[in-house]
């Protein structure tokens, strides 16, 4: 339980301990029965949310917070929005499942075809990202007629097995044997570069090693590159501009696809409604999902006719799903989609991004265990060291105590790991971002000496 700090903020306000008696109770009953793994964020903080408006979030125990974390970029119209409300409202009291075609569905279809990258107009519906991903992948196989696949360090594309071998991570350490024809090489990642150089002078030295570890790991038959046009779970690492476009060149080089995984960065959250948009590119595959649904669980892909079209996946009942695309979920997203538009979301999430990462430069100038500061739009990323010239990480437990210290003044981020990953809904104004960045830049006037800076 972290130490009551009470606050009365404009927008937050903390009138218990963090967390509350009714939280720690209810959190309490929960753990005897749900399994362990549950999101960090949840197991840590130990609140139970009640009710949420905007960019605010209250819990159980009448603590307000301001979300910098929408559940990981899910909240795109924050909570309540009543556009969403109300077309979810009438939706679910009509109908609410099955695979047949409905009425919101076909107007979400078009929709996104208006706003499609190129001319990847066609879209095929699931219900988590992994899902979809999987999907992508058997459209690459079907199209190219090959088996392998290109990923990423620190990359992540979902937790199934079919992903799990394209996870640039540890997270999938003992959970072998993985599936076959699945190979990782670096991300543009300058500031960690594997290689001790940066640009130009490397001359693209990731995408050459890329090159060679297609030539002598793999039996040269590579059916999709995958990547994150911006890596999420590594910390919103924003590669150089020139990366996706020599991934692009080199796929079509060797006969496979480019499948840009823009789960997080698509629909406004880069501030562009596609993160592959910064850089005037169009790949053959695009994944969709979190902010897509507006909150409810949808997913899915977008590609062209001549890749769409290719069997087995075009086969009937050859990439559909349960519950991708039933009428509450299209219902979710052409409400998200709409509102997003209607709202001027996308160019929110540009000022209010731009607003962010300007306050969060001088914070860095101010603080010496702020190593980095990179994003784009509501796609923000704070790296904390120990030591700017090493750039050795901050350890874990000042991480989570900063998480705490966040918490019980009134702000949720996801800042238990040294990476701080700061997505909050699109509908955030600049006076509730600098609320948060207040209570925020509080917290960091104590690191320094917690760890003797």
């Amino acid at each position: 339980m972290y130490t009551n700090i009470k606050t009365n903020r404009k927008f937050s306000s903390i009138v218990t301990e963090v967390p509350g008696k009714k939280s720690l109770e209810i959190f309490n009953k929960e753990q005897k029965y749900i399994a362990p793994g549950t999101q960090t964020i949840a197991t840590l903080s130990k609140i139970v949310v009640n009710k949420g408006e905007g960019a605010i979030i209250e819990d159980i125990d009448g603590n307000r917070y301001i979300d910098f974390f929408a559940g990981v970029g899910v909240a795109s119209l924050g909570y309540a929005h009543p556009k969403y409300v109300k077309m979810m409202q009438e939706q679910v009291a009509k109908i609410h499942v099955g695979s047949f075609a409905s009425e919101n569905r076909a107007k979400l279809s078009e929709l996104l075809a208006s706003i499609a990258v190129g001319d990847l107009y066609r879209t095929q519906y699931y219900s988590s990202g992994a899902e979809a991903v999987e999907a992508a992948l058997r459209l690459a196989k079907s199209y190219t007629k090959k088996t392998e696949f290109l990923g990423f360090w620190n990359g992540f594309h979902g937790k199934t097995a079919g992903v799990l071998g394209l996870l640039g991570d540890t997270f999938k350490n003992d959970m072998g044997p993985l599936p076959v024809g699945r190979y990782l090489t670096p991300y543009a990642d300058c500031r960690h570069c594997p290689f001790n150089d940066s640009l130009p002078g490397c001359k693209w030295a990731c995408v050459d090693f890329m090159k060679k570890k297609v030539r002598y790991e793999t039996t040269n038959n590579i059916a999709a590159i995958i990547v994150e046009p911006i890596q999420g779970t590594a910390g919103n690492i924003v590669p150089p501009e020139g990366f996706l476009a020599k991934l692009k060149e080199f796929a079509h080089e060797i006969g496979a696809l480019l499948i840009c995984d823009e789960m997080i960065t698509g629909f406004g959250r880069t501030g562009k409604m596609f993160g592959v948009q910064h850089e005037g590119l169009i790949p053959d595959i695009i994944t969709i999902g979190k902010g897509f649904g507006g909150g409810f669980p949808m997913t899915g892909l977008m590609s062209r006719d001549e890749i769409i079209n290719a069997k087995p996946f075009a086969n009937p009942s050859g990439s559909s799903s349960s519950y991708g695309g039933n009428p509450l979920a299209s219902t979710g997203a052409y409400a998200a989609i709409k509102t997003i538009l209607e709202d001027h979301l996308v160019e929110n999430s540009a000022k209010v991004g731009a607003f962010m990462m300007e306050r969060l430069k001088k914070m860095q100038d101010k603080f010496p265990f702020i190593g980095d500061v990179r994003g784009r739009g509501l796609m923000i990323g704070v790296e904390l060291v120990k030591d700017r010239q090493t750039k050795e990480k901050l350890d874990k437990e000042t991480s989570k105590w900063i998480f705490g210290e966040c918490l019980k003044r009134g702000l949720i981020t996801m800042g238990y790991n040294p990476d701080i990953r700061i997505n909050p809904p699109l509908v955030i104004t600049e006076e509730v971002a600098e609320e948060g960045l207040d209570i925020m830049e509080e917290v960091f006037n104590n690191v320094a000496d917690r760890i003797n800076l």
